[in-house]
């Protein structure tokens, strides 16, 4: 097993020190060495998993965690995130040489957090971006409403906010590493281990070594695609953009694999409204991911040098 673990470290650890570091730990002699190795990378980009966000929850449906998602004036997240994630499945398997695209949901039905992740682990997906529209919570203003006693008198008002405008790219948040790790050893490590039917021992150094490197190597993947989403969408789309920010998603944690939720833009700002349900909007933010892809597959799939 600590053979084919030290090999998998090999393709995964990036730069001479990580890997110097590891082979210490397996007890492996390390001999002195001037030669620059130059190793393509066996790694490709196969599988990528769609999610479009939100949903239906269809009656009679087991128990779990869904959300409606957010409503504009005439449209709903729901429908929208469908809409551009079937677009990007097609868009995907036609212009992205050799990749697959897997949906999460194809109906109207929504789908839990905990199936979106599972779906997205069986596919052995490679890359997850998840599609979703974003809103602001209505303000609370004070309202005057007549006097009393010669004082004047308020009363708080929720008003609907409608100022939002952008993109956002969101990666998961750190306080809940743990449940990546769990998930990357139930998803990577256990394929890359010879159990012959034994329990994964979690306290075994070469499966904590293993799952840390998967996890700084998902977490740098996963800054790069939503940043290459980002550029596209600002530098091609013209799109506003509010940058990367962490957050605790449930299927961004719970997925194996570098993953992204794209937040296309504000559902109840009447002009991105328009826009998100457009042909031409919808359009423009699959073409825009669908460069970030192909540049991201670019990256992963490059030559690596090792002194």
């Amino acid at each position: 097993m600590k053979n084919k673990i030290l090999n998998r470290l090999k393709k995964l650890i990036s730069g001479s020190a990580a890997l110097f570091i590891c082979l210490l730990l397996f007890s492996f002699k390390v001999e002195a060495s001037t030669k620059k190795d130059t190793i393509v990378n066996s790694f490709k980009l196969k599988t990528v998993v769609i999610d479009a966000g939100h949903g239906v929850k269809a009656e009679g449906s087991p128990q779990g965690h869904y959300s409606r998602g957010a409503d504009g004036s005439f449209s709903s997240e729901r429908n929208v995130t469908l809409a551009i994630a079937l677009k990007l499945q097609k868009a995907i398997e036609k212009d992205v040489n050799g990749v697959k695209a897997v949906l999460t949901r194809t109906t109207a039905d929504d789908v839990s957090f905990e199936n979106r992740a599972e779906i997205a682990n069986q596919a052995k997906g490679n890359l997850f971006i998840s599609i979703h529209c974003n809103s602001l919570s209505d303000r609370v203003v004070r309202e005057r409403v007549g006097t009393k006693k010669r004082k004047p008198v308020y009363r708080s008002v929720r008003v609907p906010d409608r100022s939002g405008k952008g993109v956002l790219m969101l990666i998961y948040g750190l306080h809940r590493s743990r449940e990546e790790e769990n998930a990357i050893k139930n998803n990577q490590v256990e394929d890359d281990s010879d159990l012959n039917g034994d329990a994964l021992d979690p306290n075994d150094p070469t499966v904590i070594i293993l799952t840390n490197e998967y996890k700084r190597k998902f977490r740098k993947q996963s800054v790069n695609i939503a940043n290459f989403i980002n550029d596209e969408l600002v530098g091609n789309d013209g799109r506003r953009s509010e940058g990367l920010r962490e957050q605790g998603i449930y299927v961004l944690c719970h997925s194996a694999m570098p993953s992204v939720l794209v937040e296309t833009g504000y559902i109840n700002n009447p002009d991105e409204e328009e826009y998100l349900n457009s042909a031409d909007g919808q359009n423009e933010i699959v073409d825009s991911i669908v460069r970030a892809i192909k540049s991201y597959k670019n990256q992963i799939e490059g030559v690596t040098t090792i002194k």
